[in-house]
This record gives C-alpha cells, sequence and structure tokens, in this order.
C-alpha cells in the first residue's frame, strides 16, 4: 500500500502547509503574549468571547455547504457550479447568520462590548466565503492557495497588533477590528485566484447541496460548540479572567495540531476518489500518522508548560497551566476527527454523523455544568478530553466496521513515519 506522502509534491505540499499554519501560530502566539500582559485575563477573556462569538457566526451561516462540495466532487462536470455556489450562497447565509446571531446573543446574553460584537460580525459573510472557496481550493489540490490564505490572515491579524502595541495604543478595540479584518482577507485572495471563469452559480445544484448539506449542519454546528461553549460556561459560571486562563492553554495545544491537520488537508483529494478501498487505505495511514504526530507534539507541550506559560505569559497566567495539561490528551483525540470524517461523509449518513456529533455536545455540556463551579478552567479542560475522546472513539469504530479494519491497523508504526519523512514513488495528483 503506498504512503500518505508519496512523492516529492505531495511531501512539499505538506510541509508548506505545516510552515504556512506555524507562521500563523507564531504570529499569534507573539501577539497573544502582548494582549495577555496587556489587557490581563478580564481583557483577554472579552476578546475571547466576541472572537469566539464571531466564529460561531460564520459555523452557522456556513451550512456545512463544504460536505457537499466534498460528497458531490467526483463529477468533474460539477466543479464550475460548486465554485459559483460556494461563492454566493456563502455570502448570502453568512449575511443572515451575522444578523440573527447578533438578535440571539444580544437578546439572551450580555455582552461586555455590544459595538464590538458589531464589528466582528460585519466580517461574518465574507468568513462564510471564504470557507466555501478554501474548501473548493483544496479539492482542486491547491493547498498552496489555501495556505496563502492561511498567511494573509495571520499577517493582517498581527502585523497591526504588534505595531499598536509598540506604540502603546493596544485595546480590546483595536484587536477586535484587526480580526474582523484578518477574517474577510482570504476571502478576497481566493475570489482573485480561482477567478470568474472557474465559477458558474446553477440553482439545481444549489438546491441538492442545500437538501444535503442541511442534514450534516446541525452535526457541524453540535461539534463547534462542542469546541466553543466552554468559553461561554466560563464567563457565565466563574468569570471573563477565567476565560482569559483556558484560552492561553488552549492557545499553545493548537501547535500539537499543526502536522496532523497538514497532513489531512493535502490527502483530502485522494479521500474523494471513486475508488472506496484506495480512500480506505488513504485514512487507515493518515489516522496512524495522525495519532502519532499528534502524541508526539502534545506531549512536548505538556512537558515544557509549567516552565514556558509563565516565562511567555506572566505570573498571572500560571493558572493556564492546569488546564493545558489537561487538554492534551483531548488535542490528540481532536487530530483525528477530522480524517475519518472526510471519509465518512462517503458513506452518505448524515443524521448518524449529527447524532455522534449532538451526543458529544451533551456529554460534554453536562460535565462543565458540574466540573466547572468545582475547577473552573481546569474542569473545563477535562471535560473537552473526555468529550471529544469520546467522539473520536465512536467515529472511527463506525470507519473500522464499515471497512472491516482492524484495530490494530489503526495503531501507528515507525514505518508511517519514514513513509512521511523518506524519499518514496512520486504520486500523481487528481484532476481539478
Amino acid at each position: 500500500m503506498p504512503g500518505v506522502l508519496n512523492g516529492s509534491g505531495t511531501r512539499g505540499r505538506t510541509v508548506q502547509t505545516m510552515a504556512s499554519h506555524l507562521v500563523r501560530l507564531t504570529l499569534a502566539a507573539l501577539t497573544g503574549i502582548l494582549i495577555a500582559r496587556t489587557l490581563q485575563p478580564e481583557g483577554r477573556g472579552v476578546y475571547a468571547m466576541i472572537a469566539t462569538t464571531g466564529g460561531i457566526a460564520i459555523v452557522l451561516g456556513n451550512l456545512s455547504i463544504g460536505r457537499s462540495q466534498i460528497a458531490l466532487w467526483s463529477d468533474p462536470a460539477r466543479h464550475r457550479a460548486l465554485t459559483g455556489n460556494g461563492l454566493l450562497l456563502g455570502l448570502l447565509s453568512g449575511v443572515g447568520s451575522a444578523l440573527v446571531t447578533l438578535a440571539a446573543v444580544t437578546a439572551f446574553t450580555p455582552v461586555p462590548a455590544p459595538e464590538l460584537l458589531v464589528v466582528a460580525l460585519l466580517a461574518v459573510p465574507f468568513g462564510v466565503a471564504a470557507v466555501n472557496l478554501n474548501g473548493i481550493a483544496l479539492l482542486r489540490s491547491r493547498s498552496d492557495l489555501a495556505n496563502r490564505g492561511v498567511v494573509v490572515t495571520a499577517l493582517v491579524l498581527n502585523l497591526p497588533i504588534l505595531v499598536l502595541s509598540a506604540a502603546g495604543e493596544l485595546t480590546v478595540a483595536a484587536v477586535i477590528v484587526c480580526w474582523a479584518l484578518a477574517i474577510s482577507a482570504p476571502f478576497w485572495l481566493l475570489l482573485g485566484a480561482l477567478g470568474p471563469r472557474a465559477m458558474r452559480a446553477e440553482a439545481a445544484l444549489a438546491r441538492r447541496q442545500l437538501a444535503l448539506s442541511c442534514r450534516y449542519h446541525p452535526g457541524l454546528v453540535a461539534f463547534h460548540l462542542l469546541l466553543t461553549a466552554d468559553v461561554f460556561l466560563l464567563s457565565a459560571l466563574v468569570s471573563p479572567a477565567e476565560v482569559g486562563l483556558y484560552t492561553v492553554g488552549t492557545a499553545l495545544l493548537t501547535f500539537s495540531r499543526v502536522p496532523g491537520d497538514a497532513v489531512t488537508q493535502v490527502v483530502l483529494p485522494r479521500q474523494t476518489v471513486e475508488d472506496g478501498a484506495d480512500a480506505r487505505d488513504v485514512t487507515v495511514r493518515v489516522l496512524r500518522l495522525n495519532l502519532a504526530l499528534s502524541a508526539l507534539s502534545a506531549g512536548a507541550l505538556a512537558a515544557v508548560a509549567p516552565l514556558l506559560v509563565p516565562l511567555l505569559y506572566g505570573a498571572a497566567f500560571a493558572g493556564s497551566v492546569a488546564p493545558l495539561l489537561l487538554l492534551a490528551p483531548g488535542m490528540v483525540a481532536l487530530s483525528l476527527l477530522r480524517p475519518v470524517e472526510q471519509y465518512l461523509i462517503r458513506l452518505e449518513r448524515p443524521m448518524t454523523m449529527t447524532a455522534v456529533a449532538g451526543g458529544a455536545l451533551a456529554l460534554d455540556l453536562a460535565l462543565n455544568l458540574v466540573l466547572i463551579p468545582r475547577w473552573g478552567a481546569s474542569g473545563a479542560a477535562l471535560a473537552a478530553t473526555v468529550s471529544y475522546t469520546a467522539m473520536a472513539a465512536v467515529e472511527i469504530a463506525w470507519f473500522a466496521g464499515t471497512t472491516s479494519t482492524s484495530p490494530r491497523d489503526l495503531l501507528p508504526r515507525p514505518s508511517d513515519l519514514r513513509a512521511a519523512l523518506g524519499p518514496t514513488a512520486p504520486v500523481t495528483a487528481p484532476p481539478s
């Protein structure tokens, strides 16, 4: 069976993807330190709440169009229409989502700075459309374009923050404005690079996409809430300062996902081929490789966290270490979800995927309500690890049962890392 990263082209795209995400995370870590030291835990928590709300609005407005793109991509005749529909559906649903989110949040949740929430939500339509177009770029094996979007986002968000911090003018409002501009920037890059010749809107296909994607969407929303609900619960049950401690720990742990996310992004076209056996083999290799890479990177971060966190963020954030340690195993489980779901979409069982995500969310909320009042950010981290691991276990068991894959085949092997790093025969990229 050929390796996941066969050929210098595939390996080169993986390395480029890792490099772009490392640029983003390194800049984010640097500005995160400045934001934390300047705004302190409470200000850091207010920023996290508003940015998280904007992120939820993007997920709500996305309508899981990306999953319909994956499901329908095997027919080359649909490629232009899927691209055009991704643009138009993204903009229209993004506007609706921003308005609904603004109304819901202001009606039911105390917002520390409502005017800043409005600023963040103005970027939502562009963010939703960018998600759809980014999915098209990956399906076309244009990981270079997706990587440029990552770097552009990082530069637009972080460079102004560095300048403002040096000038002593860094505020919560300034950070939110930078966030909104950064969310919008990839849209213009992707729109210009794909070009009008790659797009053709098609109403009949759009209706088919919506009928399919809306069955996946409750699961995607549930999964995003699984990743973010603890921020709101911490703020409501404890304080914004506890949110600041928690999000510093989670931000550092995102470095552990870079290698696995890079591999997952690059192999997506190989998981959408018509040959189910090939897609299954690629998925097995990716799961093994991601498990090994994420365990090594999360373990390394956990080992240095007791010294690194206070050194970088200051003594006020020493309370971030315990949540980071408790969340590290959950990050390993999280790295397995995206590659296995990219295969499970082939099975056309959207309601089953929705039920799995909904069950994980229900478990997470129940655990958070018990653990957060008792242990604060550490309780939220423990609840997240249990929930992520349960969801990954269920979906991997589903994949293994459907494909007759032995659990032993999913355990990492030294040959997986050697295949990722060593020279192998080239692989031809799928046509765009």
